[in-house]
């Protein structure tokens, strides 16, 4: 979804010409806040890159999911956007981790479980939840009564314990139904566990692929950045459903309960997944071609920039003569 603050930066006060990507004034304030405060450091790194692309953008994404926006973009920017199709990592060949007893753990504990009757709940890596979304969150996964693994993590040095942020009697109340780690974890090979049945996510790029990749419905939270729009194209293409926010822009437990148990427990659970699973193949196959396609123009790129440095070369040496 580049192509969202490509327009906000070049056509400021313009509304987005896609109505199924249109931001609350409350995302689109913050959107705006992490564009002005990134905007300095970055404006000249990427005006830089954007001068160096040879005509052309390689983005980890398929037509299939965003063909309109890739090409709006090119409309922006001038160049060619060419996507390579999903580059979600193989789980069964992840090297191995100093924590992998405790994925052990983990994937024992799926195990125990009926197929699709859990929830994985993350943010990622870059952000990190406050207290009082931890606390909604947590009574939001307790109403809907559904399984659920959730990885909660801290900024390095300020690492907490689980029973300073989590609800008093929490971990007691949730028993065995719910499993909250503080650790990394293997994403890619909880969410390819039949026991996983939704993905409660911010909505980061490589999370949705991942999901789809894995054919595993979206709950969607996003949180910053990119991920507003994210969400809401997840919502578009039909692989996931965004827990709506207070009119302060604030989570809260009956949505996130609401929302979680429509996607494992309801029958638009079932269309998701038959939807995720329909644009997983798709993308498969149209991977292929698109990874020709790369191919070609790489190629195409790199005979033009063997010839100019050909060209120099020679000419290089007849000023020598």
């Amino acid at each position: 979804m580049f192509s969202y603050f490509c327009h906000l930066g070049r056509h400021p006060g313009v509304e987005f010409p896609f109505p199924a990507i249109r931001l609350t004034n409350i995302e689109l304030s913050m959107v705006r806040k992490n564009m002005e405060s990134a905007r300095k450091e970055q404006e000249d790194k990427e005006d830089e890159g954007t001068q160096r692309t040879n005509g052309i953008i390689l983005m980890n994404s398929s037509r299939e999911i965003e063909g309109k926006y890739m090409d709006y973009l090119s409309v922006l920017i001038n160049r060619t956007i060419i996507p390579v199709g999903s580059l979600v990592q193989d789980s069964s060949v992840v090297p191995d981790h100093d924590d992998d007893d405790d994925d052990d753990e983990i994937m024992a504990w799926l195990d125990e479980k009926y197929e699709l009757s859990s929830v994985f709940v993350s943010f990622g890596s870059e952000y990190f939840l406050k207290k009082d979304e931890i606390e909604e969150i947590a009574y939001g996964l307790e109403l809907s009564n559904v399984n659920f693994i959730w990885i909660i993590r801290f900024p390095k040095g300020k690492e907490m314990k689980l029973a300073e942020v989590l609800p008093k009697g929490y971990l007691d109340r949730i028993g065995n139904r719910g499993k909250v780690v503080i650790k990394w974890s293997p994403q890619g090979k909880i969410l390819m566990h039949s026991s996983i049945g939704a993905f409660v996510s911010h909505c980061g790029w490589n999370s949705l692929m991942e999901s789809i990749e894995f054919g595993v419905p979206i709950v969607a939270m996003p949180m910053h950045l990119d991920q507003p729009m994210n969400a809401k194209l997840v919502v578009e293409i039909g692989v996931g459903v965004e827990v709506r926010r207070h009119e302060e822009g604030k989570i809260e437990r009956e949505e996130i309960c609401k929302v979680i148990k429509d996607v494992v427990f309801g029958e638009n659970g079932q269309v998701l997944r038959k939807r995720i699973g329909e644009m997983r193949e798709i993308i498969r196959f149209t991977s292929r071609k698109e990874n020709e396609e790369v191919v070609e123009k790489l190629v195409q790129v790199c005979g033009k920039s063997f010839d100019a440095n050909s060209y120099n070369h020679g000419r290089n040496e007849e000023e020598n003569v």
